[in-house]
């Protein structure tokens, strides 16, 4: 609880961490999958393990232990990276999306096979259904005691932005999300927004956020690829889709999925606001207008007082 007492005095009273009279939460028992990742394109294996009140969401990879937390995000391209001691995890956000939306407060992530979490199929539905069919329970510490959970509350407005795309919350008793979107070059995307997400409806975000499927646009895969880029990206883990010819692989699973993913984005980048098996996403209303992986963090920072070169310091 130290970084989280000194975050209450450098976020200049943007956020009150207050009780939300609800126990912390861990998985019932082990979940594991495999597949391929993203950008390497290899196979990767994780499994997820009931952890202790208190202990939070922590990546294992080798002999490093990676907390998911913001102040070991890394700056990468497409993605959430977590590093420490110069050892990475990337592409974490679908995975920590699922585990924040469900209430899953204290987890223990082991990552084996590549250093990349693995996309499934671009969405956060396997994360959730695997969380479902396991459940909670209510987890105690290493003295066998219960912890109850706290939650961050915007209690002034707050924002970062950078040239046409922001990210602001503003103070509310309900935690919610407004998301846009804009491809003016790419007419079957076009703007976007999915408007007013409810977060403390839990069966909201199963149901309408989680199966949104990353995606991309065709036109710029080969250069993507050339960086060194979504090697192991595929019409079976993306949607795809192209300025002259739309959507190459329909049908999607919402007229405006690729907006439901940024969502789905934003909850997972957000929960790096956590510590401690406290709850990450901010009760109050985020709106955020074309943000990315990098917005999303920064963001956090912001709400933390934490900055940049502090983060690059700890990774």
């Amino acid at each position: 609880m130290n970084r989280l007492k000194q975050a209450l005095g450098a976020s200049s009273s943007a956020i009150s961490w207050k009780p939300t009279g609800k126990l912390q939460q861990t998985i019932s028992s082990k979940i594991e999958k495999s597949g391929k990742t993203l950008h390497s394109g290899d196979t990767s294996t994780v499994k997820l393990l009931p952890a202790l009140a208190g202990e939070g969401r922590y990546f294992i990879y080798g002999d490093t232990k990676i907390p998911a937390k913001i102040d070991f995000t890394k700056e990468s391209p497409l993605c959430t990276t977590l590093s420490r001691n110069g050892i990475r995890v990337r592409t974490v956000e679908h995975l920590l999306s699922a585990l924040e939306a469900l209430n899953v407060d204290n987890c223990r992530i082991e990552v084996t096979g590549a250093d990349e979490v693995p996309l499934l199929d671009g969405s956060a539905k396997e994360w959730v259904e695997a969380v479902e069919n396991t459940g909670l329970s209510v987890c105690k510490d290493d003295s066998g005691n219960t912890k109850e959970k706290l939650a961050p509350f915007i209690i002034e407005p707050v924002h970062v932005w950078k040239n046409d795309s922001f990210i602001a919350a503003f103070p509310s008793p309900k935690s919610c999300i407004s998301y846009g979107i804009n491809f003016p070059q790419v007419p079957a995307i076009g703007c976007q927004w999915v408007s007013s997400v409810n977060m403390d409806d839990e069966s909201f975000y199963v149901k309408e956020i989680a199966s949104a499927r990353t995606f991309c646009v065709y036109e710029e895969v080969e250069r993507l690829r050339e960086a060194g880029l979504i090697k192991g990206g595929s019409a079976e883990n993306a949607i795809v889709c192209s300025v002259s010819e739309g959507w190459l692989n329909p049908p999607l699973r919402f007229s405006d999925e690729p907006c439901r993913h940024k969502v789905l984005d934003l909850v997972g980048d957000l929960s790096l606001l956590a510590e401690d098996g406290n709850q990450g996403f901010p009760v109050g209303h985020i709106v955020a207008y074309k943000g990315g992986h990098s917005l999303h963090s920064e963001f956090v920072r912001r709400l933390m007082g934490i900055s940049l070169e502090e983060v690059s310091a700890r990774c």
